[in-house]
């Protein structure tokens, strides 16, 4: 079914507050098997308002709109709902009782206008709300339906885990399954060339890229009559696509590549160190984002300047006046000495230029990531071709984190 999200609120319009709500919603519902069609906002004015739930209706089935549930008068969305739908509102005694249960809780009283919180569809569906003061309701009439959901993500999250997405899945005749291919080393055009054996022609499931930072994610979908039915199409076309391109694949399930490191050094009882330069240290952090990463990660070295990379991990100070500071021979030197003085397994280590300049010959995103294991050490040439010094240095991280992924798999 043609689904479409309406936003309620002016501070959206005015960019005070950024819509995560549309996002949340969007992924949520396409991954049900629903066709989300349009996104619109509208400031906290009745009568546009009006305009665009009439507009948001004539293109499609179900109407989901988040916002203006609250107890003020600029909070109108599911009156003006209720009245586009027919439908009349009625004093709703438990959701007084809960509102008053919510105040008492946090020691204070309620104030009369939340009342008008109570007040829902009359032969509508009510989501009582545990979350906050707003619950959410829905109507249906004519083969429409439309949902008043809270605009605080909080407490709409709830909502739809607890009572919204049960509640739509009434309207879908056959069952999603889909996974998220995650690759790297490879850009999206490249990708899909070499996918095209299996994009051209698709029809279920489907297969489709998507660039990320650095990386590319490959979804594929399947609607059947069962979910296993889905789930062994997906399976089936995830082999196919391994066979093309599965040297880039770090992932099929979605996880992000830190998250694999730190779960296959864990697998395989390794420990891993690190040297940063261009980086300063997020290397480290993105590692240590990963709960329970203290297993297999204990010391990281920021040695910024040439100081701190002769005095503190021991590299050869004739090394670097003879190559210079960010070359391949100080890289490998870095994580040669961090594997040394920590004692782990692997040490990953990098030099190079983040910007927006750079000398001795380099650019911007030019540097140099060294390994160590105890069977060899050597390292990698980057070149990200920006000048951005913030992307740079994300982009560095993730090729370190690559550089540990291939090693720890036997790949480099």
């Amino acid at each position: 079914m043609r689904v479409s999200i309406l936003a309620v609120g002016t501070e959206l319009l005015f960019g005070q507050t950024v819509n995560t709500n549309a996002a949340f919603l969007s992924k949520n519902l396409q991954l049900m098997g629903f066709n989300v069609m349009h996104h619109y906002v509208v400031g906290d004015n009745p009568q546009r308002l009006k305009e665009t739930l009439a507009e948001a209706f004539d293109k499609a089935d179900i109407v989901i709109t988040t916002g203006g549930l609250g107890p003020t008068q600029d909070d109108l969305t599911k009156e003006i709902v209720s009245e586009y739908m027919g439908e009349k509102l009625v004093c709703d005694e438990k959701v007084i009782d809960d509102l008053k249960a919510f105040f008492e809780k946090f020691g204070r009283k309620m104030s009369q206008n939340n009342i008008k919180q109570a007040y829902m569809p009359e032969n509508g569906t009510t989501f009582y709300n545990d979350a906050g003061t707003a619950p959410a309701c829905a109507i249906e009439k004519d083969g429409k339906c439309a949902i008043c959901l809270p605009g605080p993500p909080r407490e709409m999250t709830w909502l739809w885990n607890n009572g919204v997405k049960s509640y739509l899945e009434k309207f879908l005749d056959k069952k999603m399954f889909y996974k998220v291919i995650r690759t790297i080393g490879i850009g999206e055009s490249d990708l899909e060339t070499e996918l095209l054996p299996v994009i051209d022609g698709q029809t279920d499931p489907t297969v489709a890229t998507y660039a990320k930072e650095g990386e590319c994610a490959i979804r594929v979908a399947s609607q059947r009559d069962t979910l296993e039915e889905a789930e062994n199409a997906v399976n089936q076309m995830i082999q196919r696509i391994d066979a093309l391109v599965g040297q880039y694949i770090y992932s099929t399930d979605d996880e992000e590549l830190k998250e694999v490191v730190v779960r296959i050094l864990k697998e395989k009882g390794l420990t891993l160190s690190s040297a940063e330069s261009c980086t300063a240290g997020k290397f480290a952090a993105a590692i240590t984002d990963v709960p329970g990463a203290s297993a297999v990660y204990g010391t990281g070295f920021v040695t910024y300047s040439i100081d701190a990379k002769v005095n503190q991990l021991g590299v050869d100070r004739n090394l670097i006046e003879r190559d210079g500071v960010v070359s391949s021979t100080v890289a490998e030197a870095m994580a040669v000495q961090a594997r040394n003085k920590s004692g782990s397994d692997i040490a990953v280590a990098i030099t190079g230029y983040a910007g927006p300049d750079a000398d001795d010959g380099y650019k911007a995103g030019d540097a140099y990531i060294g390994y160590a294991t105890s069977e060899k050490s050597g390292y990698i040439e980057v070149h990200t071709g920006a000048a951005r010094r913030d992307w740079n240095r994300e982009g560095f991280t993730l090729r370190m984190l690559r550089t540990v992924y291939l090693l720890i798999e036997g790949r480099l």
